[in-house]
Parts: C-alpha cells; sequence; structure tokens
C-alpha cells in the first residue's frame, strides 16, 4: 500500500468520524449510561434488600419471613434494572419482555420442580410450620432451621451437618415442629421382674419423680403399670418438663431409676438364653451308627 492510499484512508475515515460524530457520541453516552443505571441498580437492589431485612428484623419480623421478601425484592430490582439497561442501549423492551416471557414459559415447563419448590417457599413463608432456630423433624430428618430460602430450607443437625432440603419435600411431607411449644411430654417405660411388688415399685419410681424440682409436677405425673410383657412388669412414667430441660430430665432419670431399683432389689429383667447339652449313650451311638 502506498502513501496515496493511506492517506485516502484516513481522509475516508476522518470524514465518517466527522459525519457520524453525534451518533457516536450519542453511542458512548448511552453506553455509559447503560452501565452507570446497572452499577447503580445494582447497588440499590443490595441496599434495599438488607435495608428492608435489617427494618423487619428491627420490627420483630421472623428472620424466615425477612430473608425470604428481602431476596424477592432485591432480585425483583435487579430484574427492572436489567430491562432499563437494554432499553437504555437501543435494544426494544417491549419486544424483550414478549421473549423473555415466551422463554419463561419454556423455562417454567423444563424447570416444574424449581417452580414447585418456589411456591412451596411461598407457602412456608405464609404459614410458618417452621421457623429459624427452631428444632424440627422432616422425614427422615431432623435439625434447627437455620433458613428458609427461596427453593430450598437450610437445617443444622445436632453433630454440625447441614442438611438442604427442596422446600417441595417439605411441604409434601410431615413436619413435627419439636421446639414450638414451651413445655414437652416425656413418656418412660420401667420393665422390673414379675415377682416384684406394684406398690413399691410404683413407690420407688414416685419418690424419685418428686425429688426432681424440674418436673412441671402441676401437669400432673403418671406412674402405672402399663403392660404385661413376656419377660417384665412395665411401668410408664409420664410427665411434662419444658422444651430445654426434656433430654436432662430423662438422662437423669434412668440413672436414678437404676441406682433405686438395684437399692431395693428389685430385678430389671435382661435378654438371657439357656442351653441344654444332651449326651447320648454308647449303646444309643452305636446304634445310630449302623
Amino acid at each position: 500500500m502506498n502513501t496515496d492510499d493511506v492517506t485516502g484512508a484516513l481522509n475516508d475515515a476522518t470524514n465518517w468520524f466527522a459525519a457520524n460524530q453525534d451518533l457516536l457520541v450519542q453511542y458512548v453516552v448511552n453506553i455509559v449510561s447503560a452501565l452507570l443505571i446497572l452499577i447503580v441498580g445494582m447497588l440499590i437492589a443490595k441496599a434495599v434488600g438488607r435495608g428492608l431485612h435489617r427494618i423487619m428484623t428491627m420490627k420483630g419480623i421472623d428472620t424466615t419471613v425477612s430473608d425470604f421478601l428481602s431476596a424477592i425484592v432485591r432480585y425483583t430490582i435487579v430484574a427492572f434494572t436489567l430491562i432499563a439497561v437494554l432499553g437504555k442501549i437501543g435494544v426494544q423492551t417491549a419486544s424483550v419482555i414478549a421473549v423473555m416471557g415466551a422463554a419463561g414459559l419454556a423455562v417454567g415447563l423444563a424447570l416444574q420442580n424449581s417452580l414447585g419448590n418456589f411456591a412451596a417457599g411461598v407457602l412456608l413463608v405464609i404459614f410458618r410450620p417452621l421457623k429459624a432456630g427452631e428444632y424440627v423433624t422432616i422425614g427422615a430428618v431432623e435439625g434447627t432451621v437455620q433458613n428458609v430460602q427461596i427453593f430450598s430450607t437450610t437445617l443444622k443437625t445436632g453433630d454440625d451437618r447441614i442438611i438442604v432440603i427442596p422446600n417441595g419435600k417439605i411441604i409434601a411431607d410431615n413436619i413435627i415442629n419439636v421446639s414450638r411449644e414451651p413445655n414437652r411430654r416425656t413418656d418412660i417405660t420401667v420393665g422390673v421382674d414379675y415377682n416384684s411388688d406394684i406398690d413399691v415399685v410404683k413407690k420407688v419410681l414416685g419418690d424419685i419423680v418428686a425429688a426432681d424440682n424440674r418436673i412441671q409436677h402441676d401437669k400432673g405425673v403418671t406412674i402405672r403399670l402399663h403392660e404385661m410383657a413376656p419377660s417384665s412388669l412395665n411401668y410408664l412414667v409420664r410427665f411434662w418438663t419444658t422444651n430445654g430441660d426434656a433430654w436432662p430430665v430423662y438422662w437423669d432419670l434412668m440413672e436414678e431409676f437404676k441406682r433405686a431399683l438395684d437399692k431395693h432389689n428389685i430385678g430389671i429383667p435382661f435378654p438371657q438364653m439357656d442351653v441344654h447339652v444332651h449326651k447320648q449313650n454308647s449303646e444309643t451311638s452305636k446304634i445310630s451308627a449302623e
């Protein structure tokens, strides 16, 4: 390429830039504006989400509800921000919304389970069968509720394992909320020998229960012969405590029951196996051999 060609190309480029200067400036301004809208929109979405969560927390609204609603608001603002950005760079938003609607329908049909989890999450927030901090049993798993997200719920087990359950499975399964009520009833079965005196056994067990101040005696205590099992008489000890005291009281009573029964020589049955060995005489053995 000679000097004249280079000069001609430069002149053509200069003339094109001069003729389209206003259009280029407009494009640059639109792109810069779109980037600013995107950045500001993302910051606003984040700030509004956090602010809404903080306000709901200050108002005493459950963490489950505040987490869910703040996430919905944040994603909604992000969606409107993206539409505004597309409109700023010259994309026809009406057609984009129509395309997004059609795509959303197709994606919705392909992701029915995810949409089902979302709908289940909405139901969990509305009806609130479980809340953050509560101990629940869902199907075969149990643990303390950490949070309820849009598509899933997180539990933390007693040995610090994290369980993430799709919201759809939670709605479809049985939910046992262990800690929502302040008090809990506990049943303990104590088996003793058949030759034990009923009144003595009831008195021994009753004295131990009466000495424990953590038991809510005003709600009633039951100590009765509950079952005549094949190898033992089973007594039912039923009482009420607070949720926090339920397991400590259970373990303490089990230990005290064992000590008291031993002290009063009341036997506690346990599985045994008797083995009988029959010795054949020599003549029988000989006949068997023949």
